[in-house]
């Protein structure tokens, strides 16, 4: 695990970009607060620092960027501020993810989005479709998401087909358990970054990240940049990946 300590530029190695990045995006509201902002401001710059790191992403050769954008437990937070993100999710499914489909990107998300207003539905499935014949950079984002949720969510699946007598007890492997998640199909992440200097996975990806590398910067998330990920890429690069071998 590595905490930033200052900014300089990254020599990284193009022929070995993680294939997933998985971003816990954090201190919208503590940038805000650091300019005597509203919260929502902070949201919003954090929106406008995620569009570019989608393209970053895309010009490096990601081929799958997992950002967690609400989490299950953040319905916790006040209406107001609630309210102005999902407006700001509103705004953006409308303009700009659409303007990115002409990136070749595409977009889906994970997480039960049942909770959410219908009209963000409507437009979650519009975009999906709209993207679901791109083949360049895949950019999940996690809305009402939790990893403990989605594993419940997993699990009842499971248990009806057991219940059905279509699924035995010793035919649930790693893998059908993986093909049942959110992000079926999908390669786990080999780098998960948090940003704002918190050192918490926050119930992101409970499963998927069992051998991710992780990067913890004290970069507010609006300040994230494409050095900051170059950053997070270089240090990636530098890593020993084992999967439990030597």
């Amino acid at each position: 695990m590595f905490f930033q300590k200052e900014a300089k530029s990254f020599d990284i190695d193009m022929g070995n970009i993680p294939s997933h990045i998985a971003i816990i995006m954090d201190g919208n509201g503590r940038w805000a607060k650091k300019r005597a902002l509203p919260r929502k401001a902070g949201h919003k710059a954090g929106a406008e620092a995620l569009e570019k790191i989608i393209s970053d992403c895309r010009e490096l050769g990601v081929k799958h960027l997992t950002v967690y954008a609400f989490s299950t437990e953040n319905w916790k937070r006040s209406k107001e501020e609630v309210d102005a993100i999902m407006d700001l999710l509103r705004q953006y499914l409308k303009n700009y993810f659409k303007r990115f489909l002409q990136d070749d990107v595409r977009m889906k998300v994970i997480g039960d989005i049942r909770r959410l207003d219908k009209d963000i539905q409507e437009s979650i499935l519009e975009i999906e479709e709209l993207s679901k014949e791109k083949n360049g950079l895949c950019v999940h984002i996690a809305l009402n998401y939790g990893g403990r949720d989605e594993l419940r969510r997993a699990i009842c699946k499971l248990a009806e087909q057991a219940a059905q007598g279509t699924l035995r007890a010793s035919d649930i492997t790693e893998e059908v358990i993986s093909a049942h998640l959110d992000t079926a199909g999908v390669p786990d992440p080999e780098l998960v970054i948090r940003t704002s200097g918190e050192e918490r996975i926050s119930n992101f990806l409970l499963w998927q990240i069992a051998y991710a590398e992780f990067f913890f910067t004290d970069t507010l998330w609006p300040d994230f940049d494409r050095t900051s990920l170059e950053e997070a890429i270089y240090y990636y690069q530098n890593r020993e990946r084992r999967f439990g071998g030597r």
